[in-house]
């Protein structure tokens, strides 16, 4: 099927959604989303894995939470605020982190994200544990009221699309072939003249700035943040929703993201569930198990299905499209014996 008709159905099913489902828990899976898809072009199109996206989320949720609670900036100017701050950190990190490659420059992300949640914790205006609460919503340029969340999830919304619209020209642009050529092989793209560490940055940059609108909007929707948005664990989190649903793909991450985060929310119920049907009280102890659970689908995902959900999807359509080559002529012996 063509990909302008998929992004127009899955747009369409978007659009229809609040009218079948809770708004807000949409608005939290959309947010999700974007926050795998901005991974996504770090680690599945520029080949850096980051174990500190973490820091990008929280900070800006902390930022616009902040500036909308405290100093009463208008909603489009405290989401513009925390994408900034997320920009700014990634240009720090992504600069110190960049000097490593491998499993060294994931650690040095870590580390660096594990700053910022002590950080988080010890700064009064993050109110440390409690976190921030009763973050309003405010009104869209002073005209559109977010309180309502039918309208809220229709900008949150419009805010994915274009994050994610930017995700896709990016790699599809001149810079996004010096990213795949970098991730492919870093010494042949620095051989053609290339400044890998000044594109790499470039990207991370970008991954930081798309991770702070998904957390700054994440904020706006819930009306509150807390430490758990910027704890190494959540870095672990988009990770999993990555590799879930495929690395290196556009739609891949989106789906892993629905899949995780409804899994998070619903695994109780499910749990429940299971144990009425068959009275194992066992399964009624699921939703306390997240990580558990969450686990094991990170091992299977890396044991049996490498390329993720969309990966091993298109890979299939892939192999069914191929027809088997025709054997070779075969030249008679004989004919080469009278040719001699």
């Amino acid at each position: 099927m063509n990909k302008k008709i998929m992004y127009a159905l899955a747009l369409a099913i978007a659009l229809a959604a609040p009218f079948f489902g809770y708004p807000v828990f949409l608005m939290k899976l959309l947010c999700f989303a974007l926050f795998a898809c901005a991974f996504n072009l770090l680690i599945g199109f520029t080949g850096l894995l980051s174990f500190g996206h973490a820091a990008f989320f929280g900070s800006a949720g902390y930022v616009t939470g902040h500036l909308l609670t405290t100093v009463g900036l208008p909603t489009e100017f405290g989401i513009l605020a925390g994408v900034a701050t997320s920009a700014v950190l990634g240009l720090v990190i992504g600069s110190l982190a960049i000097r490593r490659q491998g499993i060294y420059f994931s650690m040095i992300t870590l580390a660096l994200a594990q700053m910022v949640y002590f950080a988080a914790l010890r700064s009064p205006f993050t109110h440390g544990e409690d976190g921030l609460q009763g973050v309003p919503r405010g009104k869209l340029f002073g005209i559109v009221d977010l309180g309502n969340d039918f309208t809220l999830y229709y900008v949150v919304l419009a805010i994915v699309v274009a994050g994610f619209a930017l995700i896709v020209r990016t790699v599809h642009s001149p810079f996004g072939q010096v990213l795949k050529a970098i991730k492919e092989n870093e010494p042949r793209a620095i051989s053609l003249g290339y400044d890998a560490d000044k594109y790499k940055l470039l990207a991370f940059v970008l991954s930081a700035a798309l991770t702070g609108l998904a957390g700054a909007t994440k904020t706006l929707v819930l009306g509150f943040e807390t430490l758990t948005d910027v704890h190494w664990t959540m870095s672990g989190l988009v990770v999993l929703m990555t590799l879930v649903g495929g690395m290196g793909t556009m739609a891949g991450p989106i789906i892993g993201a629905f899949i995780i985060v409804a899994l998070e929310n619903k695994l109780g119920e499910v749990g429940n569930f299971l144990a009425e049907s068959t009275g194992i009280q066992w399964f009624s102890t699921l939703g306390e198990s997240v990580g558990m659970v969450t686990g094991l689908i990170f091992i299977v995902c890396v044991l049996l299905f490498r390329r993720g959900i969309v990966g091993e999807i298109g890979a299939l359509f892939e192999r069914m499209g191929k027809k088997p080559a025709a054997p070779a002529a075969r030249v008679p012996v004989t004919a080469d014996r009278e040719t001699a």
